[in-house]
């Protein structure tokens, strides 16, 4: 009789209905992408207290995007509170850096394409009568008085990266240009 199971059981299984077809899944949709731009790292660099972070913008609207001049930047704490940061353009006394002190142009990013930006500041902390200022998210907007969003630095591998500024306070931010 168990051999006569098997058989039988296989034969019932391969006739029964195929499994469902998923639903597509759907198009993104403007929540998805609410400022019409996304946020990514790009590039990190550190050395003798020295701290670059390369941002990349990525145009999620429908139509093409201008970028002229400098995105607004604010440094946010581990709990998205603003922290006392002074942002310049360019490389603002840090270090003298020629990508962040070019002119800045205009650049138009198509929908789906990408423009790129810096982030420049030194982790020097001298003043042990005040902690070090540590950001873990940035409040970001493709120009000022343009909407925000908050952005959490992933890095390339993964790992968060933080805006550990010591005790300078300083953060310097290159203008937009076409991504490479």
């Amino acid at each position: 009789m168990s051999r006569l199971l098997f058989p039988l059981l296989f034969v019932v299984s391969a006739c029964t209905a195929a499994p469902p077809v998923p639903p597509p899944s759907p198009s993104p949709s403007a929540d998805s992408c609410p400022t019409g731009v996304e946020y990514a790292v790009t590039g990190e660099e550190a050395a003798s207290g020295l701290r670059v972070l390369t941002l990349e913008l990525t145009n999620c609207g429908t139509e093409p995007l201008t970028l002229d001049g400098y995105p607004a930047v604010t440094v946010l704490d581990a709990e998205r509170q603003p922290l006392p940061v002074a942002v310049g353009h360019g490389s603002s006394g840090i270090s003298a850096v020629e990508a962040f002190d070019a002119e800045p142009r205009p650049v138009t990013v198509a929908p789906g394409g990408s423009a790129v930006t810096g982030l420049l500041w030194r982790n020097t902390y001298t003043d042990t009568s005040a902690p070090p200022v540590v950001g873990e998210h940035l409040e970001l907007a493709v120009a000022p008085g343009e909407p925000t969003q908050v952005f959490t630095p992933i890095g390339e591998r993964g790992d968060p990266v933080t805006i550990d500024l010591g005790g300078t306070g300083k953060l310097g931010v290159r203008p937009w240009t076409a991504a490479p």
